[in-house]
């Protein structure tokens, strides 16, 4: 049996898809957590109050923009003032908006770098700071299949989830020394609210790239995270493990 139990975890973007099922993941195995939703009111409420409820864990919401550094500072104020302790610091909050090139619209370059790279930035730099006081940590980054091999109309966000993938290779090399792991996972084709709400063509389009015939859940994405987050994973750093089901892009 994985154990949590003891470890302060948060979750950005943990209020629903693959940040609630990590959420959920790592309370049901014993982690306090800070769960981060943009918005904050009721979703974020609900997540906290059902997340608490159902695995007997502390759990704390911080609303916030993680794309503004004030939000992920905030973060580790809440888990220094509430658990004096940081072990686990989840990069998930991310947005994704298709454009074709020569039709990408400014405010998508903006809002899709502020998210996906700026937020695991300042994700970084406040997980840091509060878990080398408690002797290490894990930090895991939410990177894409498109980060690795590109796809057409993702110009933006291949090249912020590529990003991603830089980011945690560097931050792995420099963070080793201080007992701080930091990986990604890639996902590919996951049962999300963003999928549901593709044309039927490109669905089924998607579906026939995947060797293993099956869409992904965001609990196969969630028990990747659970590997780097417990010490399983203690002697792994700088890595990228695609949860794809062989996705060919």
């Amino acid at each position: 049996m994985i154990s949590l139990s003891g470890k302060v975890a948060v979750v950005t973007g943990g209020t629903r898809g693959i940040g609630r099922a990590i959420a959920d993941t790592l309370a049901a195995h014993g982690a306090a957590l800070i769960v981060n939703g943009r918005q904050g009111g009721e979703a974020l409420d609900r997540a906290v109050h059902e997340i608490a409820a159902e695995h007997s864990v502390p759990v704390v919401g911080v609303a916030g923009d993680i794309g503004l550094a004030e939000t992920s500072a905030e973060i580790a104020r809440q888990a220094f003032a509430r658990f004096k302790r940081l072990d686990i610091f989840v990069n998930n909050a991310g947005v994704l908006m298709d454009s074709l090139i020569g039709m990408i619209p400014p405010e998508s370059v903006d809002r899709t770098i502020d998210i996906n790279v700026k937020g695991v930035i300042y994700g970084t730099q406040a997980a840091v700071r509060l878990m080398q006081r408690g002797g290490g940590g894990s930090i895991i980054n939410l990177a894409s299949i498109i980060g690795r091999f590109g796809n057409e109309g993702q110009l933006v966000y291949g090249a912020s989830k590529a990003a991603v993938i830089g980011a945690t290779l560097s931050a792995a090399k420099e963070l080793a020394a201080r007992n701080i792991r930091v990986n990604a996972i890639a996902p590919g084709f996951i049962e999300t609210d963003m999928v549901r709400q593709l044309p039927e063509d490109k669905y089924q389009q998607r579906m026939a790239s995947i060797a293993m015939k099956r869409i992904g859940t965001p609990t196969d994405v969630a028990h990747a995270a659970l590997f780097f987050a417990s010490d399983l994973s203690s002697y792994v750093t700088g890595q990228v493990l695609g949860v794809d089901g062989g996705m060919l892009v």
